[in-house]
């Protein structure tokens, strides 16, 4: 029999497959539930609370044995928009006031044999109420097992509240009139511990907004950085891998059918593309610029400035195609990532853009141009051909601007900062102005 498999404060595994049974037991008189959380981290409604009032939800059930308190997780039950299940222990009131004086509550994770195989010991350090002791969570198509042990000051109901479930409380009557002045501090704050329920170790690192999101595939974690779901591949900006956890494997992209083109147009200049390939959560990010996620679905192409690609999914094809009217002189001309078919891309922005409606003509500066509908039509303008000279933009290396028309978006970044990297130009004047551009292929 393979020996229980004693988890550390959060530490993850596998999930066994199969439906498993959560056994919680604690020395002194608790309440055990589960909460079923969406993506965002909270649940879809009251519901999704399973505890001893309400023992039954979708996918998951609760009992009270002689032997401690039973949780039955199926997770071939549990709804697709369900990522989280959290196992949760709270006092009730007829003992200790703390899980610190409680001592540690014993979780047991068990097969359908009922054979034990993951076990950890959720305890508390300061005046901890309620506790999430474990969290059954999805990884791409698999289920894994993390130990939490975050801790609430105000029991189960802070903790339900904390998760999005609203407490409704008895009405009171109207307090006496008091001949008292009232204290000016008497209200306690929003954000106070004691409503909102507190970590043992207390940092505002620890709020929800700092965790790690959940999903497959790629996902915004927070402004600045992505997360990626990974089971299978997925390329990415060589150099933005701030992160990752789980068995994956990285390599420089240079020799493909990308690299060829721009051996073809350069001379000789590598790609700084990377694949990751493997199963593991991969954290992305470039610069701390903003992220957003873009998805395609096969009906339009997308034509983003190199320098702003972060991560795409391999189900995209991409190619590199110059912009109508650019010079081919000078150290490079202007050449731009083109993505078809169907799948997600995330790309980066020097600050928050903004989406033009091309519904007439429409300008931009190159180096502010992030992304466009490949159905637009482009092609490069000389502002001094219509009079503006240095005016648009900064004096050096600003005598272009790129033209859009059609139907379509634009995306504009408030940014000309010259990405620089692999196409920047180095020349000066209309040499700079064209070859630095667009900055390059996946370049900054």
């Amino acid at each position: 029999m393979d020996p229980v498999k004693s988890l550390a404060r959060g530490e993850n595994c596998p999930a066994p497959s199969g439906p498993l049974t959560v056994t919680l037991a604690n020395s002194t008189s608790v309440d055990v539930s589960a909460l079923l959380l969406g993506r965002d981290g909270r649940v879809r409604s009251d519901a999704d609370l399973v505890f001893y009032n309400q023992p039954a939800g979708a996918g998951v059930e609760y009992q009270r044995t002689s032997s401690g308190h039973l949780v039955r997780v199926d997770p071939s039950a549990i709804p697709p928009d369900i990522e989280t299940v959290a196992i949760a222990a709270s006092l009730d009131g007829s003992g200790p006031a703390t899980f610190a004086a409680a001592g540690p509550t014993s979780v047991t994770v068990s097969d359908a044999s009922g054979t034990a195989l993951v076990g950890f010991a959720a305890d508390a350090l300061g005046d901890e109420s309620a506790l999430v002791c474990l969290e059954f969570y999805r990884r791409a198509e698999q289920w894994k097992i993390r130990a939490v042990g975050q801790g609430y000051a105000d029991g189960l109901a802070g903790l339900a509240t904390a998760f999005g479930i609203s407490i409704e409380e008895d009405e009171q009557p109207p307090p006496e009139a008091s001949t008292t002045t009232p204290s000016q501090n008497t209200e306690l704050p929003v954000n106070s511990p004691v409503q909102q329920g507190v970590l043992a170790m207390r940092s505002e690192l620890f709020a929800p907004v700092h965790a790690e999101v959940p999903g497959s595939g790629i996902q915004k974690q927070g402004s600045k950085m992505c997360r990626v779901g990974l089971s299978g591949e997925l390329m990415a900006r060589a150099g933005s891998m701030v992160a990752y956890q789980g068995n994956l494997k990285f390599e420089a992209q240079g020799s493909g059918g990308l690299g060829r083109a721009l051996k073809q147009a350069l001379s000789g200049e590598g790609v700084p593309l990377m694949k990751v390939s493997g199963q593991g959560d991969l954290f992305l990010a470039n610069a701390a610029q903003d992220v957003h996620l873009i998805d395609l679905d096969g009906t339009d192409g997308l034509t983003i400035n190199g320098a702003n690609v972060l991560a795409f999914e391999s189900s995209l094809s991409y190619d590199v195609k110059r912009v109508q009217g650019a010079a081919a002189g000078g150290n490079a001309g202007f050449f731009n990532c083109v993505f078809t078919g169907r799948g997600r891309i995330a790309i980066t922005t020097d600050g928050v853009p903004v989406v033009l409606n091309v519904d007439q003509p429409t300008f931009a500066d190159p180096q502010a141009a992030v992304a466009w509908s490949s159905s637009l039509q482009t092609r490069v303008k000389k502002n001094d051909s219509f009079g503006l000279g240095t005016l648009i933009g900064r004096s050096t290396g600003e005598r272009f601007t790129l033209e859009f028309a059609g139907q379509g978006f634009v995306v504009v970044q408030p940014s000309e900062q010259p990405p620089g990297g692999l196409i920047g130009g180095a020349g000066s004047g209309e040499q700079a102005g064209v070859g630095g551009a667009l900055g390059g292929l996946l370049g900054r």
